[in-house]
């Protein structure tokens, strides 16, 4: 993967909807200034940086790449989480919404595309522009309700969304990393996550506003699920899919041996030994977007 070509900012501060500075890293290729732009969000309390690799790849191909930290993460975070407020719906309606503003502001592209990984495909719904969105790629993102694991997961994470995350993050002030989350959360984003997670309709509980957003997206969708992935099992993504009714949605569920893997679990995808396996499958499916 040649990277001779690309320019790399990684100091930018990009406004939220509500002004809140967020950090970003911005990869542009210098090879025919690239016309389509991809917009990273990542999965919940993974900084930015985690998907370098893959941002490069994708400029290297030509697309021009925003990755951001969510509020409270990575670059994003303040000095103490003790007292930060923040929301887990915040990301989407203010922090996704700001990226895609800055993006077709600043980069004007004639495409604007976005790999979700995680809760990043679930907050593409929450956004008030997610109409400037012309396709989505979800890599492990999920219906997070618990219903969805098979047992005995599903007990466990009952215990996790009704007991140790509520608790731990109102004693604390906030979720520490070692509950499983490996960064730390900000207490309102943890504790919004458990409430969405205990409930059957998820994010979608007696808001039928939030709904119709959802519904108002119908772009391609393309939805990665992994055999080996215990925070995304396939029913989980299946469920999630059914959250955009009417986007053109195809699903595709991987088996790690199939691409000659021992293991892809739920980070796997952006290492870089599946650039010659799962990306070019990926970028193939975002370029034939692009050119659409």
């Amino acid at each position: 993967m040649s990277q001779n070509e690309i320019t790399v900012d990684a100091g930018l501060r990009i406004p939220a909807r509500d002004g809140f500075r967020l950090a970003a890293t911005f990869y542009e290729p210098a090879r025919g200034a690239g016309h389509t732009a991809v917009l990273i969000n990542s999965a919940t309390a993974v900084k930015r940086r985690y998907y370098d690799p893959f941002a490069r790849y994708l400029a290297d191909r030509g697309f021009m790449v925003l990755v951001y930290d969510y509020r409270g993460i990575g670059g994003s975070r303040p000095k103490s989480l003790l007292g930060f407020k923040a929301q887990l719906r915040q990301w989407g309606e203010e922090d996704m919404a700001g990226a895609v503003d800055w993006v077709s502001r600043h980069v004007q592209p004639r495409r604007l595309l976005v790999v979700g990984h995680s809760v990043g495909g679930q907050i593409v719904g929450l956004a008030e522009n997610h109409a400037k969105v012309d396709a989505l790629l979800s890599v492990g993102a999920q219906d997070g309700y618990y219903g969805n694991w098979p047992a005995p997961a599903r007990y466990r994470l009952a215990f996790t969304w009704h007991v140790a995350v509520p608790v731990a993050s109102r004693l604390i002030g906030y979720t520490p990393g070692w509950l499983g989350t490996v960064e730390d959360l900000p207490g309102g984003v943890a504790r919004e996550w458990a409430e969405w997670c205990r409930r059957p309709t998820f994010l979608f509980d007696g808001l039928a506003e939030r709904r119709s957003s959802f519904e108002r997206f119908d772009k391609p969708l393309f939805a990665y699920s992994f055999e080996d992935d215990k925070y995304a099992p396939r029913a989980a993504v299946e469920s999630f899919v059914r959250f955009y009714p009417n986007a053109r949605a195809e699903h595709r569920h991987v088996v790690p041996r199939e691409v000659g893997a021992d293991s892809i679990g739920h980070f796997g995808f952006f290492r870089e030994k599946f650039q010659r396996s799962l990306w070019p499958e990926a970028v193939n499916w975002l370029e034939e977007r692009a050119a659409a």
